[in-house]
């Protein structure tokens, strides 16, 4: 049965807050030993794809482990139709628990690194070949993660979706934020994986349009969904069934 979604709520929030927390944290921490940009970036990386892998796991039986606006709003959008799909005003909670969540842990790396609590970050990411990576980035995520709950394979998300993010650090500009509530708690770090307040709302478009775009591309390439499930990384106790071909 689905938990409570109050329950399903502070998994996303904890779940989204301890990721900007291995984010934000590995990359002070990366900073602190090496002056080497490129042992820097794939210090952040690592830490993100197994902090990722491990929390996907943990949360994914209570909450389907989104962390992320976008993968909530490609749930709700596609499964609006299906009784067991997520409901819209659930789909909102889960938005506000996870930004939320992004900006507790922004603060949580910074206590533990006796960093000021919050501070706003001047690292400008506005460039548009940053924003096309973004656009990359996030729709190959929705065609990831939708793509695994259409051929019944949720339960690959921990590894699968930790491998695509590690992977998408080094082969897109921007480095693969794609998560909106990422992009809002990285704004309160000026540290080495902080985004300038004035680069969020370009960030959070580009994303929103690599939504889209990864939900087209599930459409081509799986056909239209006879059922779409709110479980989206893992779900709750079940496997999901396989999609009848269109």
């Amino acid at each position: 049965m689905t938990p409570p979604l109050g329950r399903r709520l502070a998994a996303e929030a904890v779940g989204t807050g301890l990721l900007v927390a291995v984010v934000v944290g590995s990359g002070i921490q990366a900073t602190e030993l090496s002056h080497d940009a490129g042992v820097q970036l794939l210090a952040n990386c690592l830490a993100t794809v197994f902090g990722l892998g491990v929390l996907i796991a943990l949360f994914g039986p209570v909450s389907g482990a989104h962390f992320n606006p976008a993968v909530t709003l490609a749930a709700w959008f596609t499964g609006r139709r299906d009784a067991d799909g997520l409901a819209g005003r659930d789909a909102a909670a889960y938005v506000c628990a996870q930004v939320a969540g992004a900006v507790g842990g922004a603060v949580l790396a910074h206590a533990m690194f006796a960093e000021p609590l919050a501070s706003l970050s001047t690292h400008d990411r506005s460039a548009p070949h940053l924003l096309l990576g973004e656009v990359v980035a996030t729709a190959g995520l929705v065609l990831l993660v939708l793509g695994l709950a259409r051929t019944g394979r949720p339960t690959l998300a921990p590894v699968a979706v930790a491998s695509y993010i590690g992977a998408a650090y080094w082969f897109t500009s921007s480095t693969s934020f794609a998560n909106p509530a990422v992009t809002v708690g990285r704004a309160f770090t000026d540290t080495f994986a902080g985004v300038a307040p004035a680069s969020v709302a370009p960030f959070i478009a580009a994303q929103l349009a690599g939504t889209v775009l990864g939900l087209g591309a599930v459409v081509a390439v799986y056909g239209r969904p006879v059922r779409a499930a709110e479980e989206i990384a893992v779900p709750h106790g079940e496997r999901a069934p396989e999609a009848a071909p269109s």
